[in-house]
């Protein structure tokens, strides 16, 4: 499958190294670009996926965010084993904060990110699709956290977010046995959202992206950080902070514009504020 980033996509101003970045019609375009090692993730990598994501961050035009895999056959195979092979005990930690910071930032954009799985998501390539708010995947696709091969635990988050999205005894059976699971098995799960053939998968990111985006952005923001705040939060404490966040969006012009569109039987012009 060739990548999102090389049919008709502009370019950008923003220059990376192992990541192609650009933009088009509101949506940022973020495909690892490492195909000759299954676009393994380095520490160069790994900064070159912050500064992507700052950019679509701080970019108002952008209201949404595909991340996705160059050439055919991976996603994110997983950290550079080579890299891995001569880290220090100290380095090895300070390399699973960095990584950590970066799939924080991923998961708490305050905007939608889609991961267009394309192949092989394991080890850090599935900790960086959790970390997204959509998971979608070609039919091929293949997903594990194969740490325990390497004498290591994952370190991307993979301990943290897998028992939350598919439940502890899943996860831990994955986890700890190293297994590596087909897309249709994921979606079973409940790892990944949508299986979908190969020639699809970049138009059903695209498409579930224009749907969010025809809803106000502000609302978005907040709809997203009440469900990830509220996952680490008892459910009362949850219900708390929904109540604060509706009561912040009923103060936007959105709010006002959204139900007066409704009540006027016309579609809203948003302006996310």
């Amino acid at each position: 499958m060739s990548s999102p980033a090389t049919e008709k996509r502009p370019t950008t101003t923003l220059t990376l190294q192992n990541v192609l970045y650009e933009k088009m019609k509101g949506i940022a375009y973020v495909t690892l670009n490492r195909p000759k090692v299954l676009n393994a993730l380095n520490t160069p990598t790994w900064a070159d996926l912050r500064a992507a994501f700052e950019d679509a961050r701080d970019d108002e035009a952008v209201r949404g965010v595909i991340l996705t895999g160059a050439g055919d056959k991976a996603f994110i195979a997983g950290a550079d084993v080579s890299e891995l092979a001569h880290v220090t005990a100290l380095q090895a930690e300070q390399s699973s904060r960095f990584g950590q910071e970066v799939l924080d930032l991923i998961e708490n954009l305050g905007k939608p990110v889609v991961a267009a799985i394309n192949g092989f998501a394991l080890g850090g390539g599935c900790e960086t699709a959790m970390a997204c708010t959509i998971r979608i995947a070609v039919e091929s696709a293949n997903f594990g956290q194969p740490e325990v091969k390497l004498g290591l635990v994952p370190g991307g988050g993979g301990t943290q977010r897998l028992p939350r999205i598919v439940g502890k005894g899943r996860a831990l059976q994955l986890i700890l046995s190293g297994e590596m699971i087909t897309a249709q098995e994921a979606y079973r799960i409940g790892l990944v959202n949508e299986v979908v053939p190969t020639a699809d998968l970049i138009n059903r990111a695209e498409t579930i992206l224009k749907q969010i985006a025809s809803n106000a952005p502000l609302a978005i923001k907040f709809a997203l950080g009440a469900a990830n705040k509220g996952m680490e939060m008892s459910q009362s404490e949850g219900l708390l902070l929904e109540a604060s966040y509706f009561g912040l969006c009923a103060a936007t012009e959105d709010k006002q514009e959204g139900t007066s569109a409704f009540l006027e039987k016309r579609i809203p012009q948003f302006r996310g504020r």
